[in-house]
C-alpha cells in the first residue's frame, strides 16, 4: 500500500489543551485531569471521569445549528493544526481534502439538555438543532467549517470508531481519492453514556485500574485528536491496520481473543513486520473483568514476554469513540519524545494470577534504541469490533 504519513496532530483531553501538555503529563503518568463530579449518574452519586479543562472554542454564527460541546472539543484540537491545514488546502485544492471522523456520543449532552428544558417548561429550547446530536454529524460540520468539498463522513462502531475513521483514511488516500484527509476523533461526556456504563455494572468508582487482580471497570472521558495524514513524507508513518469481527456477544469479547489477536496479527502483516519489531503496544485495557482477561491472553500468543505496553485509560479516561485516535495519537507523542519515554501503566500493582502476565511500562521507562521504532495500539468494542493500528518510522 502507497505510505501515508501523519503530517500533524491536535489533540485535546484530561490530559491537557496541547500536544505538549498531553505529553508531558501523559508520559509522567499524572492522572490529575480526572476528576469527581455529581450530575453524570441519575442516582445523583459523583463519578470519576476525565474531564477536558477550560473554556473552548466557539462555533461561527452560520454554523449555530451544529453547535455543541462535542464540535466544540474539535475545533480546539483543529486550531492546533491550523496553519498546517490551511497549507494542505491551498496546496492540493478543497475537492481533494476530505474528512473522516469517529464518535459515540455525538451531541446527546445537548439533547439531554434540551428534553429536560421540554420537560420543564413545556418546549424545546428555541435554538436547540437535532443537528447537534444526530450520530453523524462531525465530519459534515467540520467539513463546512473549513470549506472543504471533499468526502466526509462520520464512523460510529462504539470504541473503536476513530481507529476505523484512520483506518478510512488510509484506504482514501491510497485509492488516490483525496490527497489529504482530516481524520480521527472525538466524544464528549453525557448521562447517556456515563449512566449506561454503570447500568452495566462497567464502571468503577474509583480510578480504573487495568491488568489488576482489584481492576472494578472503566471511567468515562472526553477528547478529540485529530491528524492530517497525506502521501508527503513526514517523520512518523501510518504502517499498518489490522481489522476483524469476531461478533461473539452484543457486549462481551471472544473469552479467548480470537478477534483481537486476528487484529492484531492482520496489522502486522498489512505493516510487513514482526511482533519483535513492536517497541510498545498501548493496550485497549479498560480494567473490565472480561477485556483485560481477553487482552492479555491474546497479547502473549502474539508477542514476545518482553514487549513492554501499557494502558493510558487511567489518565485520560475511557474516550469511547475518541480513543482509538487519541491512543494512536500517544503513540506519536512517545515516538517523537525527545527522552524517548514510553507510556507508564499506572495501576495498584496487585497483578491478577488468573491473567496471563503481560510486560507493564514503568514510568520513566524509554524506548529501546534499535531503529526503526514502531509501536501499535488496539481498540476492541461492543460487538466483536476489533482494530489494531501500527504507526512509526519508515
Amino acid at each position: 500500500m502507497i505510505p501515508v504519513y501523519i503530517s500533524a496532530l491536535g489533540l485535546v483531553n484530561a490530559l491537557g489543551n496541547s500536544r505538549e501538555e498531553v505529553r508531558e503529563r501523559l508520559l509522567a503518568g499524572d492522572g490529575s485531569g480526572m476528576v469527581r463530579e455529581s450530575g453524570w449518574l441519575t442516582s445523583g452519586e459523583e463519578a470519576l471521569v476525565g474531564k477536558v479543562r477550560g473554556e473552548l472554542p466557539t462555533l461561527p454564527e452560520h454554523l449555530a445549528r451544529y453547535d455543541c460541546r462535542n464540535n466544540r472539543l474539535l475545533l480546539a484540537a483543529l486550531a492546533q493544526i491550523g496553519e498546517q491545514v490551511e497549507q494542505a488546502i491551498e496546496r492540493y485544492g478543497r475537492a481533494r481534502v476530505g474528512v473522516v471522523l469517529g464518535t459515540s456520543t455525538s451531541g446527546i449532552a445537548e439533547g439531554e439538555a434540551a428534553i429536560a428544558a421540554l420537560d420543564r417548561d413545556g418546549a424545546m429550547p428555541a435554538r436547540f438543532d437535532y443537528a447537534r446530536q444526530e450520530i453523524g454529524t462531525a465530519a459534515p460540520f467540520l467539513a463546512r467549517h473549513l470549506g472543504l468539498l471533499g468526502p466526509a463522513y462520520t464512523v460510529s462502531t462504539a470504541c473503536t470508531s476513530s481507529a476505523k475513521a484512520l483506518v478510512s483514511a488510509r484506504l482514501l488516500l491510497a485509492a488516490g481519492v483525496c490527497d489529504a484527509v482530516l481524520a480521527g476523533g472525538v466524544d464528549s461526556l453525557c448521562r447517556l453514556t456515563v449512566s449506561g456504563f454503570t447500568a452495566l455494572e462497567s464502571v468503577s468508582p474509583e480510578r480504573c485500574n487495568p491488568m489488576s487482580a482489584n481492576r472494578r471497570g472503566i471511567n468515562i472521558g472526553e477528547g478529540a485528536a485529530l491528524f492530517l495524514l497525506t502521501r508527503e513524507t513526514a517523520a512518523i508513518a501510518l504502517l499498518g491496520h489490522g481489522e476483524s469481527s469476531d461478533a461473539h456477544h452484543i457486549s462481551a469479547p471472544h473469552p479467548e481473543g480470537l478477534g483481537a489477536e486476528a487484529a492484531m496479527r492482520a496489522a502486522l502483516g498489512d505493516a510487513g513486520l514482526e511482533p519483535t519489531d513492536i517497541a510498545y503496544v498501548n493496550l485497549h485495557g479498560t480494567a473490565t473483568v472480561k477485556n483485560d482477561e481477553m487482552e492479555s491472553r491474546a497479547m502473549r500468543r502474539v508477542f514476545p514476554s518482553n514487549t513492554p505496553a501499557s494502558s493510558t485509560k487511567p489518565l485520560s479516561g475511557h474516550t469511547l469513540g475518541a480513543a482509538g485516535a487519541t491512543e494512536i495519537a500517544f503513540c506519536w507523542l512517545a515516538l517523537t519524545d525527545d527522552n524517548a519515554r514510553l507510556p507508564p501503566h499506572v495501576w495498584d500493582g496487585v497483578a491478577d494470577p488468573a491473567l496471563p502476565p503481560l510486560r507493564l511500562a514503568r514510568l520513566g521507562e524509554r524506548m529501546r534504541s534499535e531503529k526503526p521504532r514502531v509501536m501499535m495500539s488496539n481498540g476492541f468494542a461492543f460487538g466483536g469490533s476489533n482494530v489494531s493500528l501500527i504507526i512509526g518510522e519508515r
